[in-house]
């Protein structure tokens, strides 16, 4: 399996990023702990999680996916195996939000408790705070990488020009940059990223780990039409996508799916991954077997036609006949 580098650091991660935002809310601990293990052992090193997932839960408070994963680290002891990126700034619930310095320097405290480790190698900024100057956060993030607590910082859910502020504040005041930029990008969901943060990613040499990367299960084949999506856990988020557009792509991932015997969630990571500035698309499972299908990407290549189908496909309003590869 090919690695790639995240820019310049030398730090190496595998051409998937695992979302633990299942963690302790739809997978539990022992089927948490049995993916986890597959998919290092497989050969994947990135997983992704935040301080705030799974708040949303009846019951729950944040945390429980962080606490989960510290739970295998310390039971598997593969800690120096996996790169290990967690979030901050997202409401967990009385006042704890944003990104001031203050609050930073103790969110973070909470997520190494959490996850039983003494550093964090990717810690992004979960939600754009507009509140807190982005010069505050920068040397909330100075002094914990000088500290040794986190080793590189990157950027979730901002918009590019807030990108690019932060970018010359790090290089005039000599602070560190986001190297590492996580918003929704798949098939489907194309036109903000290319148009707002595509450019400025390329501008500055940034790299990306696309959420949402299967469209919360569309891109996988698992919903034949918006019927199958009444009544399941996701159902709302998907059923959005099954307009004229949506079932282009679909009708478009079976046939690739037939002529090459590559699931579509599969193709679909794999045309992600083609391109310019993705990394890795984080991809999360419930079950071992569901992780089997999606970590076929590894060994998923597709050719010129086959891109080029599906970027016709997924178009949005069929206004570019660029194809990436």
């Amino acid at each position: 399996m090919q690695t790639r580098k995240i820019g310049k650091t030398g730090i190496e991660v595998g051409p998937l990023m695992l979302g633990g935002n299942v963690f302790g809310w739809t997978a539990d601990a022992a089927t948490s702990y049995d993916i986890l293990d597959a998919f290092v052992d497989t050969g994947f090193n990135f997983i992704d999680t935040a301080d705030v997932y799974s708040n949303w839960v009846p019951g729950h408070q944040g945390g429980e996916s962080e606490t989960i994963i510290g739970q295998w680290l310390a039971r598997s002891r593969k800690r120096s195996q996996v790169v290990l990126a967690t979030k901050v700034g997202m409401d967990m619930g009385n006042g704890n939000k944003g990104l001031s310095r203050n609050y930073i320097l103790r969110a973070v405290e909470d997520s190494l408790r959490r996850l039983q480790t003494d550093y964090i190698d990717l810690y992004f900024s979960h939600i754009d705070d507009t509140s807190t100057p982005l010069q505050e956060t920068l040397e909330a993030y100075q002094q914990l990488i000088q500290q040794g607590k986190v080793r590189i910082i990157g950027a979730s859910n901002y918009k590019g020009d807030r990108i690019r502020q932060a970018a010359a504040i790090a290089k005039n005041q000599k602070l560190p940059a986001y190297q590492v930029l996580q918003n929704q990008y798949n098939l489907y969901d194309r036109k903000e990223f290319e148009t707002d943060l595509q450019p400025v990613a390329l501008e500055l040499k940034l790299c990306t780990t696309p959420h949402f990367a299967l469209a919360s299960g569309f891109l996988t084949g698992k919903y034949k039409s918006i019927a199958d999506t009444q009544g399941k856990a996701r159902g709302s988020r998907v059923a959005h996508y099954f307009d004229e557009r949506g079932t282009r792509i679909l009708n478009v991932l079976r046939e690739i799916c037939r002529e090459t015997g590559v699931r579509p969630a599969a193709i679909a990571l794999a045309w992600l991954l083609e391109q310019p500035t993705v990394l890795a698309p984080v991809v999360s499972a419930t079950s071992v077997e569901q992780l089997e299908t999606i970590v076929m990407i590894a060994h998923t290549r597709l050719g010129h036609a086959d891109l080029a189908r599906l970027y016709k496909a997924s178009n949005h309003l069929l206004e570019k006949s660029v194809v990436h590869t």
